[in-house]
């Protein structure tokens, strides 16, 4: 009986420190959710959006361009560990102007454009991120581009510098 007891609770512990590890769930943006590095409203800027939540932090921090996200996940500098990072799902966006308030997914999981020669909401050349590989081929048919993971952006494409006099297309 001691033995069953003892299972039981170190079954509860287990599952309790598993539902402790699940990350955040993405916050939809809103009037006050401003750009991390401007402090400019993010819903006032075009094109694909980042969140990224920090250990011990209420509110996610969010990024105007996905250029920006991955810009600060290659930054040695950091607030806190990294609990969850999410980002726009440009196949379910409405359009390039409207990319969504909701429609996050998991950063880690999408396929991402990268130069594509297109602006994003603070016009740099943006990093362009879709849950499936038909809305990735379908946005490099139309404007170019490269796929990508998350982990194998250059750090050019999110940490170079953006040649002012270069052409950059705003997708509709």
């Amino acid at each position: 009986m001691k033995r069953l007891i003892a299972l039981c609770l170190l079954a509860l512990v287990a599952c309790n420190e598993e539902e402790a590890k699940a990350p955040p769930a993405p916050v939809d943006l809103t009037e006050q959710a401003l750009s991390y590095f401007c402090q400019m409203n993010v819903l006032e800027h075009g094109g694909p959006k980042g969140q990224i939540h920090l250990d011990g932090h209420a509110a996610p921090l969010f990024f105007a361009q996905v250029r920006d996200l991955v810009a600060y996940l290659k930054s040695p500098e950091r607030e806190a560990d990294i609990t969850a990072i999410y980002v726009s799902d440009m196949g379910a966006a409405q359009s390039w102007a409207d990319p969504g308030k909701g429609n996050w997914i998991a950063a880690e999981d999408a396929i991402y454009v990268v130069g594509a020669g297109v602006a994003g909401g603070m016009g740099a050349p943006e990093i362009v991120p879709f849950a499936e590989d038909a809305g990735a081929a379908a946005f490099i048919a139309n404007y170019g581009g490269e796929v990508h993971k998350l982990d194998t952006i250059p750090d050019d494409a999110a940490l170079g510098a953006v040649d002012l006099n270069m052409t950059l297309e705003t997708p509709s």
